[in-house]
């Protein structure tokens, strides 16, 4: 189970939505499952539909984690006007990523309540979606 800090869960539902009205992304790293740190990514796409990482700052995020023996835990992005579950594109997405860090989790933010996102964590693996507990303190 992934543990996280409000704090940091905090911080990715603010990168939402100063990201609006496009989608934002960003990966969490730390130690085993616990989640240490939050890194904002570039959403290269500038999409409201659709993300893509910047790759000079992946290749950055993908060195500091591994100096600081940290694994990269998730892969976080928001749905600005659909729920917190992955897309078919996520779901394509999170394909590609398997082969790089088949362990990683996506954590979707939705806006649909700006008031009250919803933020779930999810496994994907050969095109299976399923969701896991969060363990937010």
């Amino acid at each position: 189970m992934v543990q996280i800090s409000q704090n940091l869960v905090d911080e990715m539902i603010a990168h939402a939505k100063q990201s609006l009205p496009n989608e934002c992304c960003g990966i969490l790293a730390g130690p085993g499952s616990e989640v240490v740190k939050s890194y904002r990514m570039t959403n290269i796409e500038a999409s409201p539909f659709r993300f893509s990482m910047d790759p000079g700052e992946l290749v950055a995020v993908d060195s500091e984690a591994g100096d600081n023996g940290w694994e990269l835990i998730a892969i976080y992005h928001s749905h600005t006007q659909s729920e917190a579950y992955p897309s078919d594109t996520d779901i394509r997405i999170a394909a590609g990523t398997a082969e790089l860090w088949p362990d990683t989790r996506y954590i979707l933010i939705s806006l649909m309540n700006p008031t009250n996102p919803a933020v779930r964590i999810f496994r994907i693996e050969q095109g299976k979606v399923t969701e896991e507990p969060l363990d937010v303190a």
